[in-house]
């Protein structure tokens, strides 16, 4: 009797364990792809936390410029527009900008965004979808700080946060769709590499149009000439400079959208090389030309 329980009990738990053996089979069939899918995962949260990091830098920097009285709105605004980046992105935006509708203008996929179970994975894709979300998810609330920078001691929080739930739930995202999700941009041959045109850009028209619409701050330009308005604090300015330094390490480099491979990693690093040769040039420019 004690035999026949010994020997079910055995049988018992080769059943169970069965499944987990099979599952890790299949992820070790191809080690190569699962070696593949972890860095490039990695690349996309490194890169990820790196570029939410800029987020910080903004706020500094802003803070540091604007004067005094309007520090603790600038704060306010910076972390007010990651916040509702992040649930607008989610809610919809992503899907708007993901998978994409191949040379079509707008459209929208899953909604909201749905992330994979807890303990799947889909190797196929080669990087975690939870992963390419966070990535470009940050990449829309720099389109929103961008907004911020321009439009700082001149705009009241409630108005430019309806602003900012409109440009990262849909205007970003339909732009994104035009070129990254496989729209008329991207059938038409034209390439963005990091966001230059879909980020900067983007963010960039949208603070013209807000600087246009709300004009300079009351006693900037007095019988046309510039009246100087020091920022509160400069010590405070550099520190935000120096983070977004940083943090742009991640928005260029992890662009590379893969670290799976010797190629992959060496075009990182010279991304990096690239990304830090052009800071350090724009300084020296700057500094010669003013």
């Amino acid at each position: 009797m004690r035999k026949f329980l010994t020997i079910s009990a055995g049988l018992a738990v080769t059943a169970v364990a069965a499944p987990a053996l099979a599952q890790e089979a299949a992820e070790v069939a191809d080690p190569s792809a699962n070696t593949a899918y972890i860095l490039n995962t990695l690349l996309f949260l490194i890169g990820g936390f790196l570029v939410m990091w800029m987020a910080a830098g903004f706020a500094m920097l802003e803070a540091g410029l604007v004067r005094s009285k309007n520090v603790s709105m600038q704060c306010l605004k910076n972390i007010g527009l990651y916040s509702i980046a992040g649930i607008m992105f989610w809610a919809i935006g992503y899907s708007i900008a993901y998978p994409g509708f191949e040379g079509g203008f707008i459209g929208i996929a899953d909604f909201p965004y749905a992330m994979q179970g807890v303990g799947e994975a889909d190797v196929g894709t080669g990087y975690s979808v939870a992963s390419d979300w966070f990535f470009q998810m940050v990449f829309c609330a720099t389109t929103a700080s961008i907004v911020s920078g321009t439009v700082a001691e001149r705009v009241k929080v409630i108005p430019f946060f309806i602003f900012v739930f409109v440009l990262t739930g849909f205007i970003y995202p339909v732009v994104v769709s035009w070129e990254w999700g496989a729209g008329w941009l991207d059938a038409m041959g034209f390439s963005d590499f990091a966001g230059s045109t879909l980020v900067h850009s983007t963010g960039g028209w949208a603070a013209l149009a807000g600087a246009l619409i709300i004009g300079p701050r009351l006693g900037r330009y007095v019988n046309g000439k510039i009246t100087v308005m020091p920022g509160s604090s400069i010590p405070l300015a550099t520190l935000g400079t120096f983070i977004l330094w940083l943090g742009w390490f991640g928005f260029n480099g992890a662009s590379q959208l893969a670290m799976g491979t010797i190629s992959d990693v060496s075009d990182v690093s010279k991304i990096f090389v690239n990304t830090n040769m052009a800071a350090a040039g724009g300084v020296v420019v700057a500094i010669i030309l003013t």
